[in-house]
């Protein structure tokens, strides 16, 4: 005996659904997740303008110390993707409640948060305070800094603009 499949509940009102409160910490540990996954893959594996401890004494000049950066790099994106787990497993468990009908402007407000976050801190940490590596090590060391500023302000960027399309979201209260 088959039984058909009950819809999935949603909040109503006279006006049919009504938008239910996005899940804010789902949507920023996807787009840490999603920008570190951006740099790792393009900054350091595609483009190789850096590994995770190039500036800290472990230029990729050596067999040694490429496989420290590369095992380095390794647990950065495992990092990245604990990030996204965390993301999805968060997203999921708002998903399945009662209440699901979001808009694509929280999405698209959370994820530019977390990438601008990641962005930000990571600039200021990795590239700044620690000196563990920099944006392009491929140009003269004197430029180094325009393209760790440059990394800073896209960060600051995406924040400032998630955060402000974060605020004109109907999905941001419940």
């Amino acid at each position: 005996m088959s039984r058909k499949p009950l819809p999935a509940p949603t909040l109503r009102s006279r006006s049919g659904p009504q938008p239910a409160a996005f899940p804010l910490a789902a949507g920023i540990l996807l787009g840490l997740g999603l920008g570190g996954f951006f740099d790792g893959i393009l900054l350091h594996q595609i483009l190789q303008w850096h590994h995770m401890a190039t500036s800290a004494g472990y230029p990729a000049d050596s067999l040694g110390n490429l496989r420290l950066n590369t095992t380095l790099d390794g647990l950065f994106h495992l990092g990245t993707y604990l990030f996204t787990l965390g993301g999805l497993a968060l997203l999921w468990r708002a998903a399945r409640r009662t209440h699901v009908r979001w808009g694509v402007r929280p999405l698209v407000a959370t994820l530019l948060m977390g990438f601008g976050l990641f962005n930000v801190v990571e600039g200021l940490v990795n590239h700044n305070i620690l000196g563990l590596h920099h944006v392009n090590e491929t140009v003269p060391r004197e430029q180094w800094i325009w393209w760790d500023l440059g990394f800073l302000l896209w960060g600051a960027l995406m924040l400032g603009g998630g955060w402000a399309l974060w605020r004109r979201s109907p999905e941001r209260h419940s």
